[in-house]
């Protein structure tokens, strides 16, 4: 998963020109990289992040530029995180999500400048597919589950249900979100809700989304 251009010594920003197959990381020489961490296949790091000991990304990530992650954050595949994001030990990413610019993330509840609370972190999950709105909070002990959508400036402080749609603040549902991130709305006749990008069918059931042909809206 990591190679030798991804140490502090070697980073530097390898262009399509020198790998054709483009396969291993490009690094923006401007970016740094500690000893032990993972950097996968095909991950663009743009301009002065820093990815601290034991954090792992995963392949086909993009972290914008002044992005932080770690120590010991882990990070998915085809990630997308936007200019200005920290994440903190504690916080897990899974495949494909998406967090938005200057969004926030803590690992302590109740931090005072005065008392290490490091033995106290908490953990934060970001499941499949989810997206993060720009300037969003989520606080430490949430999970985000999958394909779930957080808007622009919501602040989250409790687990956030499968393709909800949640805003404010605090973070409240005000609907759901297709795979493709579109918002559903249900036909009156069937209640049956509709993707207006993919066509895809869902339905509410028992304060869930389901797919209306009885699939995993997971998959």
């Amino acid at each position: 998963m990591s190679c030798a251009c991804c140490t502090p010594r070697n980073r530097r920003w390898i262009t399509e020109r020198e790998h054709s197959n483009v396969s291993e990381p490009q690094i923006h020489e401007s970016a740094y990289i500690d000893d032990g961490a993972e950097i996968g296949e095909g991950t663009r790091i743009w301009h002065f992040c820093h990815v601290l000991p034991g954090t792992r990304i995963g392949r086909n990530c993009s972290l914008g530029q002044n992005v932080m992650a770690g120590p010991d954050v882990t990070i998915g595949d085809g990630c997308k995180i936007q200019n200005n994001v920290s994440l903190y030990k504690g916080v897990t990413l899974e495949d494909d999500v998406f967090v938005g610019p200057s969004a926030v993330f803590t690992n302590v509840n109740t931090p005072r400048a005065d008392i290490n609370r490091m033995g106290e972190l908490d953990t934060t999950l970001i499941r499949r597919g989810a997206s993060i709105g720009a300037n969003a909070t989520i606080v430490c002990g949430s999970t985000v589950n999958e394909y779930a959508f957080v808007g622009a400036g919501a602040v989250v402080a409790h687990d956030v249900p499968a393709h909800a749609l949640v805003v404010g603040v605090p973070a409240k549902q005000i609907g759901w979100v297709s795979h493709a991130g579109e918002r559903l709305t249900a036909d009156p006749a069937t209640g049956i809700l509709t993707c207006p990008r993919t066509g895809r069918t869902y339905k509410e059931e028992g304060g869930a989304l389901v797919a209306a042909d009885s699939q995993d809206t997971s998959e």
